[in-house]
């Protein structure tokens, strides 16, 4: 082991072992890495939290918006209870992601933030008294060891230097011996030089020995001492390692919902909410609400002497109920109404772009697409016409358009909400490119 430093043991080694001077630091290094590593684990922690609150509003948006396009759909009965199934699933499921998100930062992140607080302290003059402790531990038991090695660099430096001293001045005795111009004093002096080289290489040499036979006897203690100060440190890295594990198991707990018997609960109920569906029992309540199993008035012969006040009892009907948007299929000899429709009997859309016939006209009285039902509800096919202000928006995520009137955007991308959301959760807006169109409403948000 050889190399040059200073009093302050700063050294440039000669290799990559630890027991060189100054390798050390790679271990005292570690130190400060565990504390980087905790700052690490709690991003990591509380990037999986965000996830876990996005994923459980995307679920709960989706089960909204999903639930009340079923509703107003077309599928009627056990079907369309098991359809709405999927959506209670998916309510109780974000319920529990949020639970997930909540026991993630409440919990976890915070463990390891007071475990990180009571296992590094901080100094006045920065870094952390552990560092400090294992550095000046590392130094002291250093130091001796490092004060014989230096001498042993010097006497090895001083005996290499006194071996090419004496092999010069042989060289130049032996080149003297042919020179006939070279008088007897000149010989002696030459020949004095030879004998003094080989004294200092003697001396040099003992020298060197001594200072390589005092550092061996340095060598055990300063092992002992090394190990010492490292098996320290090695303890406190145990710690922060058993430390890493407890807590990365209890985030796996927290994560695996599959031991969780709530959630375990939600997927019994949505199969015996899918199972219960019947296509007999949904068949047979279709034929008896929309089908021939209605009931009806059918026209029955009647008196002249009705017939005016008939006509005038037909006449206020129609006119009353012209403006409802409904045509009377059949009136008894009172004039009242048979049935009104249900639910199920009204047209209603998946979709803003669900496609109809186009021989449907506004005019007709008989128009289920009007702009009231029997009911006076309003259309859900109409447009809102309502005024907007315009409002800037940012995309959080990507959204490619599935029809001409949708917009597509990036994830980051600006634009100019034109239209507040209708009941289908969609937007009306324009890009900065001038295009105008339809998207999402929850895949924006408001730029503050």
């Amino acid at each position: 082991m050889s190399g040059s430093y200073d009093d302050s043991v700063g050294v440039e080694v000669s290799s990559d072992s630890f027991w060189e001077v100054g390798n050390y630091k790679r271990t005292v290094k570690r130190i400060d890495d565990g504390h980087r590593l905790c700052n690490d684990l709690m991003n990591c922690i509380h990037e999986r939290a965000r996830i876990e609150k996005v994923y459980a509003q995307q679920l709960t948006e989706w089960a909204k918006r999903w639930k009340q396009l079923v509703e107003k759909g077309p599928q009627y009965g056990t079907v369309e209870r098991a359809w709405c199934a999927f959506m209670s699933e998916a309510e109780k499921v974000s319920e529990l992601h949020l639970e997930v998100k909540g026991s993630l930062m409440n919990e976890d992140f915070e463990k390891i933030k007071n475990w990180q607080k009571e296992a590094f302290h901080k100094q006045m003059m920065g870094g952390f008294k552990e560092t400090k402790e294992a550095e000046d531990g590392f130094r002291k038991a250093q130091k001796p060891w490092a004060k014989k090695l230096k001498e042993v660099e010097a006497a090895k430096k001083a005996y290499h230097a006194a071996c090419k001293e004496e092999k010069l001045a042989v060289s130049r005795e032996t080149n003297s011996k042919a020179d006939p111009a070279l008088n007897p004093e000149q010989l002696k002096k030459l020949q004095d030089k030879v004998e003094r080289s080989k004294q200092d290489v003697l001396k040099t040499k003992e020298k060197y020995e001594k200072s390589l036979k005092e550092l061996d006897n340095a060598t055990p203690q300063y092992m002992e001492n090394m190990e010492q100060v490292f098996e320290q440190c090695q303890q406190f890295e145990e710690k922060r390692l058993r430390f890493f594990r407890e807590v990365l198991l209890e985030v796996q707990k927290h994560l695996d919902l599959s031991n969780v018997a709530s959630y375990k609960n939600i997927y019994r109920e949505l199969e015996q909410n899918i199972k219960t569906a019947d296509a007999v029992e949904d068949l047979r309540w279709f034929r008896a609400n929309q089908g021939p199993g209605m009931s009806m008035n059918w026209p029955q012969f009647e008196d002249d002497e009705w017939s005016a006040d008939l006509n005038r009892t037909l006449s206020r009907r129609e006119k009353k109920k012209a403006s409802d948007g409904v045509t009377l299929t059949g009136i008894n000899q009172t004039g009242d109404q048979v049935s009104q429709p249900n639910k199920h009997s009204s047209v209603s859309s998946y979709e803003k772009n669900q496609s109809y016939p186009t021989d449907w006209s506004d005019e007709e009285s008989n128009n289920p697409f009007s702009s009231t039902d029997a009911n006076g509800d309003t259309n859900p096919f109409d447009e809102d016409t309502s005024p907007a202000m315009e409002v800037r928006v940012r995309a959080l995520y990507d959204y490619e358009g599935q029809e001409q009137d949708e917009l597509s955007f990036k994830a980051g991308d600006e634009l100019t909400k034109m239209e507040n959301e209708d009941e289908q959760g969609w937007c009306k807006g324009r890009l900065d490119n001038g295009q105008v169109g339809l998207y999402p409403a929850n895949y924006v948000e408001p730029i503050q």
